[in-house]
């Protein structure tokens, strides 16, 4: 099977280099391709002179639309898996082996790394793990499923999802609201349990006083989502 993984980075120049370092050595039969969402730092130049594999995004077009493009990529490339591995370090590709085994063994769609089945590694910061368990208790009213660690972006899935994605996917804080769309449709997502590092340099985009913002707005996204017919 072809596996690719899908590294969305903007402003990454301190970690960019480090996590591709790190998916080589311990993620080796996975390919990867880097999608640099416009950065305004010197990510790109870091991309040519280490003649690492990317798409050079001409605007911002925001986690959403770097993430979708990685899943065209994929579409487009035959890959059969597709795993969203954030440029800033924090997923430990070590973990992708276990995701990628649980996915075929348990034949689920996605497959999220949660760090808080074993509550192990880095936890995040207290104003996020408010938000997780927040949209964790909305996801379960909507959908009946509880998703400990909805908006971890790493996540592994199938073709099946690799193709929706690649034509759907929401723009602004996917996480949650991508996750209701598949559970809405009767796919299988499930959690294993992974460990987290601290982001490794440069600024989250997603800050204390963004915070409220964010959660008023995923969660009408959801609601929204939630709302649609699909065929299933």
């Amino acid at each position: 099977m072809k596996k690719l993984i899908i590294i969305p980075a903007y402003n990454e120049s301190e970690n960019i280099l480090n996590t591709v370092k790190c998916i080589e050595e311990d993620a080796p039969d996975f390919d990867y391709v880097v999608i640099n969402d416009c950065s305004k730092d010197n990510t790109l130049e870091i991309l040519e002179n280490n003649h690492l594999n990317f798409v050079n995004l001409p605007v911002n077009l925001g986690i959403g639309g770097a993430v979708q493009t990685g899943y065209q990529y994929a579409l487009e490339n035959g890959y059969d898996v597709a795993v969203q591995v954030d440029g800033d370090g924090q997923h430990d590709p070590k973990f992708l082996g276990n995701l990628f085994e649980t996915l075929v063994k348990e034949n689920a769609d996605m497959v999220i790394g949660s760090r808080f089945i074993k509550n192990e590694g880095f936890q995040s910061t207290f104003m996020r793990r408010v938000g997780i368990t927040y949209f964790t208790k909305l996801i379960h009213s909507l959908t009946g499923k509880t998703i400990t660690d909805p908006t971890s972006g790493f996540r592994m899935c199938n073709r099946r999802v690799i193709e929706l994605f690649s034509k759907d996917y929401p723009r602004d804080y996917p996480e949650p609201e991508s996750i209701v769309a598949l559970l809405k449709r009767k796919m299988k997502v499930i959690e294993v349990p992974v460990q987290m590092k601290e982001r490794q340099g440069g600024e989250s985009s997603i800050n204390a006083s963004k915070s409220v913002y964010y959660m008023i707005k995923v969660s009408l996204a959801i609601l929204i989502e939630n709302l649609r017919k699909y065929k299933v």
